[in-house]
């Protein structure tokens, strides 16, 4: 039923067929990652199956930061990443595999019910290979700076999984909003810390 659902609704998703050691077949889809997803930890949170396929490049976009509507994020408090066309630039980011049971979850995360983001499909450039991911653009997207902590989070993500030395630096250029003060984005309880 799940896989009829994918199929019929969300058409823009190619399922890979992955097997693992005792023959069962479970499906995969292939995610591009460009900003604070890029960073592992965050990514599996709350999307467990994700494991790194690859580096890649997505030409003739660029990577921007802003709000959805300019309504400011209050978990980021500042412009979150988004991606437009822009010839002659390049994104770089993280190829992730994840099972197709994790859809919803990322889906969520980018706020796709909401409207915020749009999931799309783009094709990335990889080691001459290219490859068909799925990956979200913010819709009416108000220009606004990251805070300090948002970048930060980005910018591990993009040196834990090697990414170009001159797109990091590039990336460590951005402005950001100066926020200093505290982030809700994971609840710590006193016995145990989620970071």
């Amino acid at each position: 039923i799940l896989l009829l659902f994918l199929f019929l609704y969300l058409p823009n998703v190619h399922l890979i067929p992955f097997f693992m050691d005792d023959n069962i077949e479970i499906h995969t889809f292939l995610y591009f990652a460009y900003g604070s997803n890029l960073l592992k930890e965050r990514l599996q949170l709350k999307n467990p199956s994700a494991s790194i396929h690859c580096v890649a490049r997505l030409k003739d976009y660029k990577l921007i930061f802003g709000n959805y509507k300019g309504l400011a994020s209050d978990r980021w408090h500042g412009g979150v990443a988004t991606i437009e066309n822009s010839p002659a630039d390049e994104v770089w980011g993280v190829v992730w595999r994840m099972n197709v049971a994790d859809l919803e979850s990322l889906d969520s995360q980018e706020n796709v019910r909401l409207g915020a983001y749009s999931p799309v499909e783009v094709n990335v450039k990889t080691r001459g290979q290219e490859l068909n991911c799925r990956t979200y653009i913010m819709n009416s997207c108000i220009y606004a700076p990251p805070s300090p902590q948002y970048l930060k989070v980005i910018l591990m993500g993009a040196e834990q999984n090697g990414l170009p030395k001159n797109y990091q630096e590039k990336l460590r250029s951005i402005e950001t909003n100066k926020y200093e003060g505290p982030l809700n984005i994971i609840k710590k309880s006193p016995e145990k810390s989620t970071n």
